[in-house]
């Protein structure tokens, strides 16, 4: 199975970015896990419609052909670890990638929304966009670690 986390924005605390290239070196080779950044779009004037529109761009463009859109929204479904590993199992079973997209500041293309499989948020609370990358790649290794019965969840 391949996953990879679309995620608008640069430039992360280098905590984060220690955090998620941790996450994601410990994935096996026929499991691979990665992070695409795409750019953020300026804020010079333009409405936030536009804004999050030119950002949409940049991450379908950015989203491997064929792989099963979730983005990631506070509206999304709220799953519970073992629910996320068992969506992970079913996508896998069904022989597709998928694709995890964290918008920017303004959140996701309306748009965009419309064309994900699903919506999920990591959190009921408002979350700095450093903690959900990371947040979300432990979540993803998890569930990895649970359908594979490996010792890192121990619940």
């Amino acid at each position: 199975m391949r996953v990879t986390i679309v995620a608008v924005g640069l430039r992360q605390p280098e905590w984060a970015d220690a955090a998620v290239r941790d996450y994601l070196a410990r994935f096996p080779k026929d499991w691979p896990v990665t992070l695409k950044e795409v750019k953020a779009e300026p804020r010079s004037g333009q409405s936030t419609a536009k804004l999050m529109q030119a950002e949409a761009e940049r991450i379908l463009k950015a989203v491997p052909a064929g792989d099963i859109l979730v983005a990631l929204d506070e509206h999304g479904r709220d799953l519970t670890t073992m629910d996320f590993a068992r969506r992970l199992e079913g996508w896998q079973n069904e022989g597709a990638g998928v694709a995890f997209v964290i918008g920017g500041a303004d959140g996701l293309d309306a748009a965009l929304k419309a064309k994900a499989r699903m919506m999920m948020r990591v959190s009921s609370m408002t979350l700095p966009h450093a903690f959900a990358r990371v947040l979300l790649a432990e979540q993803i290794y998890r569930a990895w670690s649970i359908l594979h019965n490996h010792p890192y969840h121990r619940a």
